[in-house]
């Protein structure tokens, strides 16, 4: 018994003092673990609250509208052959009857400019404008670039909400982003989701049919904020409210969103619908160069040391490049102070330029680091800026119009309108007589209300017109105009 009892509390002493050990041995560990391995939400802002987004989403939800076109069938397509087996069929239209499509835009300034994506209004010859508090206004088109895929349109209002338009440059990828348009015509829709990634290219707007989609640049901003056809020419807006991007495609295999969405960067739209106010047409810097990504195997094959730039393959003659300097071989690695590691990045920092300006250009060249200042020139191989006519002269009728205004259209009882402005003595409108202040409300019995709707009609008619509309006299006045 005795020594049965000596056996217990031996171990019974040998339990205690390991359980100590273990303790102290837990607890130093447990002080080591909280101090080196401190863990949180990646997800989760410092004071450990979730995203909120609601007072961005009050701020951006007003500058975004909802654009509905109509697009009239063009005049060979009305005089094709109908298949009469074909009447009634699966998916079966009337060849004269209208197209509509539906797309978003973004107020940039409080006098009813709105900057959108070109393929929204591709063809339209009626572009319908609805702002978030419901009202409608028939929008002119003042301009596009189907090379960017942007379009800059104009209403007839003030006092606005407008989108404050940030840098772009600045955008980080992983930060927060919110993506405001009228996916499936459900308006004012906000989602949220970050940057993915810049500088994207995905060969959209080349077109081999099209020797001007040459000139096309692909720089897109990627995010994962769920976008989905009626998104497109829809805002993308940092977490500040700022304007950094116009949404434009989404990479699906169905058409619907499957995860990523692509906008164009805020810098290149100030651009584009900047020359298009002012000019009417995109006025283009061109480098002169034909240019790759370095990878690899590039970098193996030219004996480049590092992995990084945009490779010059070849410098056109006569070329902004050439004359500063840059040769075949050539790695430019940055644009003034951005440095660029893509071909989509390079042209996107171009072609935020002009014919006429100078740009730093820095390159490896025996890898070594060289600069050299270019003067860029525009697709002639001038420094010059493109001329263009503006929209709103006709050359057809040799006269210009303008939008009639909601005030005028309410003293006249008219929904829609627009006035003839002025009319060259050599024009078929004269010779019609057709009075300076004539109000063309329809064309062919077809409504009009912006003067790049009255071009449209134009382009789609046959040998004559018929205008109806208001006399400066208050007085109905038709005029039969022949176009021959």
């Amino acid at each position: 018994m005795k020594n049965h009892l000596g056996l217990f509390a031996a171990a019974s002493l040998g339990g205690l003092v390991a359980v100590g050990i273990t303790t102290l041995i837990d607890d130093k560990h447990a002080d080591t673990f909280s101090a080196n391995h401190m863990a949180r939400y990646a997800s989760l802002n410092e004071s450990g609250s979730r995203p909120d987004f609601v007072d961005v989403a009050d701020l951006v939800t007003p500058t975004v509208v909802h654009i509905v076109t109509t697009i009239e069938p063009k005049q060979q397509d009305r005089q094709q052959q109908m298949n009469p087996f074909d009447l009634f069929g699966p998916g079966f239209e009337m060849p004269n009857a209208p197209r509509s499509g539906s797309g978003s835009g973004v107020i940039i300034s409080p006098d009813g400019y709105i900057v959108t994506n070109n393929h929204v209004i591709d063809g339209a010859s009626q572009i319908r404008v609805i702002l978030n508090d419901k009202r409608e206004y028939n929008a002119e088109l003042l301009g596009n670039d189907p090379n960017t895929d942007l379009a800059l349109l104009r209403i007839d209002e003030s006092n606005l909400p407008y989108a404050v338009v940030g840098n772009s440059d600045d955008v980080k990828v992983g930060q927060w982003v919110l993506a405001v348009g009228n996916p499936f015509n459900l308006t004012s829709t906000v989602t949220a989701g970050i940057v993915s990634a810049k500088g994207r290219n995905l060969n959209l707007l080349r077109d081999a049919r099209n020797p001007e989609s040459q000139y096309s640049i692909e720089s897109f901003i990627q995010t994962d904020a769920a976008v989905n056809p009626g998104n497109s020419g829809g805002a993308l807006v940092t977490s500040d409210g700022k304007l950094v991007g116009i949404n434009t495609a989404i990479a699906s295999q169905t058409g619907q969103y499957a995860g990523y969405a692509f906008a164009v960067p805020a810098n290149l739209m100030k651009k584009i619908i900047g020359d298009l106010t002012k000019y009417g047409a995109v006025q283009r810097g061109f480098l002169g160069v034909s240019i790759q990504d370095v990878n690899s195997q590039l970098a193996d094959k030219e004996g480049l040391r590092e992995v990084r730039g945009v490779y010059v393959a070849k410098v056109n003659p006569n070329s902004s490049a050439e004359d500063a300097g840059v040769k075949d071989g050539d790695v430019i690695i940055k644009v003034e102070d951005m440095v660029v590691n893509s071909s989509s990045e390079l042209q996107e920092q171009v072609g935020k330029r002009s014919p006429g300006d100078k740009v730093k250009l820095t390159v490896l060249r025996d890898n070594k680091e060289m600069n050299f200042e270019a003067v860029l020139k525009n697709k002639e191989g001038k420094t010059g800026l493109v001329k263009t006519e503006k929209l709103e002269i006709n050359k057809v009728l040799d006269a210009e119009f303008e939008t009639v205004n909601r005030e005028d259209r309410l003293k006249l009882k008219i929904p829609n309108g627009v006035r003839v402005k002025k009319v060259a003595d050599k024009s078929i409108l004269k010779k019609a007589g057709v009075p300076v202040g004539f109000i063309i409300t329809s064309i062919d019995k077809r409504p009009v209300a912006t003067p790049s709707e009255v071009k449209t009609a134009l382009d789609n008619a046959g040998e004559g017109v018929l205008l109806g509309g208001i006399n400066p006299d208050g007085s109905k006045g038709f005029y039969g105009v022949g176009l021959k």
